[in-house]
């Protein structure tokens, strides 16, 4: 199920197990993951950039994602037994989704996921049917794209994008 990832931290990249919790996954201390050079050496830090999202409801998530996006699930720690981490690939980008039982729903926000989609109406109509919520109907954007903003069923931000 694990892939080989171009960068980044986690478990699909071999990445070391530093400790208990969710930002314990990291690349070797002092290394690039893609090189093995230490970045000592050029004073450049790893750039890769993953999303990841806490929730007290792994399984449920997961398949919000999976069913309103296709996502594709590419790894999942431990393979067996309960698990507390799961990449999902989603057309050329990852979400990993990480699970925590003391997170706290609706806490305040200030981050949002903007997913491009082929077609945002016919997403929109699914939202709610699979624990989502539409915040309003979809709208043409000056900059050329339709924007559909819902959250997911942790309450997360996303946008569904468009491009017209």
């Amino acid at each position: 199920m694990s892939r080989p990832v171009r960068g980044g931290c986690g478990p699909a990249t071999g990445a070391v197990f530093l400790g208990e919790g969710p930002m314990s996954w990291g690349p070797p201390a002092g290394q690039h993951q893609e090189t093995g050079r230490d970045h000592k050496e050029d004073g450049v830090m790893p750039a890769t950039i993953q999303p990841m999202l806490i929730t007290p409801d792994l399984d449920r998530l997961v398949t919000f994602y999976q069913q309103l996006l296709g996502a594709e699930e590419t790894a999942r720690v431990p393979e067996e037994g309960p698990t507390f981490f799961v990449d999902l690939r989603i057309k050329d980008s990852d979400l990993a989704i990480v699970a925590d039982k003391s997170v706290q729903l609706g806490t305040p926000q200030r981050s949002l996921l903007s997913v491009t989609v082929d077609a945002v109406d016919e997403l929109l109509s699914r939202v709610e049917a699979l624990g989502g919520t539409v915040l309003g109907p979809a709208n043409d954007m000056p900059w050329g794209q339709r924007v559909a903003h819902i959250q997911d069923p942790d309450g997360n931000a996303v946008n569904l994008a468009q491009p017209i």
